[in-house]
């Protein structure tokens, strides 16, 4: 293996997130049968039979706010502590993206000033909405102010639908809800023009875009005719979906990565292993199917191109 990847979709577990999380409702998280086994020892085996270098950690669905904004703060900081401890303990091995308490707007800017200045944290991670608040919504305009102030990698990773009562028909949410979630709140970001009024934001959507790159040209369409044109939002859809990164986590091949390249070009796509909500045998799998896959360019790998836009973006992360 010549190039040592770096994983910027990595989830870990701390067992007191687990004991809140489920004390709060979520013992079958999103749906699923429940909360997968993690550990530090875990964690670096997988990465180290696959060759991977560093995993950039962030907290999954459903996130640390459970309807209290003072509980939501707490446990924020005590993830984002214990994220920046490991990576201190592993240097080079893993990097974070802080988990802010959001809705709350005040919470969130404290956590990025405390987690981006104090612990030296690598980026930030969004869930695709908080209790319905997707990431249009003009609430958060501080928080993205803030965040394009600092330049920042914002990370967005997918979580139950508001309507998924009705919508998940009663099966695992994961499946399909986190890819249609994830075009919803990307288009949301789009269409009210959250990206063109913050320019400096670095967003990577997970999941090789879900499904955007098939929806790309209709939400185009859709912001030519009911979106005015102005010099606040002088972009089409699709050129500010293209100024995305994009990662390979789940299902890469053989249909969604050159789906995506029709939308993104190869310098926006990065490495995902979905690890620890992707059981390790599948993890494995996947990672096989990505270096089996043709090569993104002559003279390239997938290993290499994702770790060299990867580099870009994160240059304190040192390669193998």
């Amino acid at each position: 293996m010549t190039s040592g990847l770096i994983d910027v979709h990595a989830h870990h577990l701390p067992g007191f997130y687990v004991e809140q999380a489920t004390a709060a409702g979520h013992a079958h998280p999103d749906g699923m049968g429940g909360w997968p086994s993690w550990s530090v020892r875990d964690h670096l085996d997988l990465m180290d039979r696959n060759g991977i270098e560093t995993a950039m950690l962030s907290l999954s669905s459903p996130g640390v706010h459970f309807g209290d904004d003072k509980a939501a703060r707490v446990l924020a900081r005590r993830v984002n502590e214990y994220t920046a401890e490991l990576a201190r303990d592993h240097r080079g091995r893993f990097g974070t993206f802080v988990s802010l308490p959001l809705p709350d707007v005040d919470g969130a800017l404290e956590e990025i000033a405390f987690a981006v200045d104090g612990l030296g944290a690598d980026g930030v991670a969004l869930l695709t909405h908080t209790h319905g608040v997707y990431l249009g919504d003009e609430r958060l305009e501080p928080v993205f102010a803030e965040l394009d102030r600092r330049k920042a990698v914002v990370f967005l990773h997918p979580t139950s639908p508001v309507c998924w009562e009705q919508s998940a028909l009663g099966r695992p949410r994961p499946m399909v809800e986190y890819i249609f979630d994830t075009a919803r709140t990307v288009t949301d970001l789009v269409m009210a023009g959250v990206l063109t009024r913050h320019p400096n934001l670095r967003v990577i959507v997970p999941h090789c875009g879900g499904a955007i790159p098939v929806l790309a040209d209709r939400i185009n369409e859709f912001m030519r005719l009911f979106v005015p044109s102005h010099e606040e939002s002088p972009h089409e859809a699709v050129q500010q979906l293209r100024s995305l990164y994009y990662d390979m986590a789940g299902t890469a091949f053989p249909r969604q990565v050159p789906a995506l390249l029709k939308l993104a070009d190869p310098d926006r796509v990065l490495f995902g292993s979905d690890y620890c909500w992707t059981p390790p045998a599948l993890a494995d799998a996947h990672i096989a199917a990505i270096d089996a896959a043709d090569p993104p360019a002559e003279g390239a790998t997938w290993r290499s191109l994702t770790t060299a836009n990867a580099l870009r973006l994160f240059p304190k992360v040192p390669p193998r």
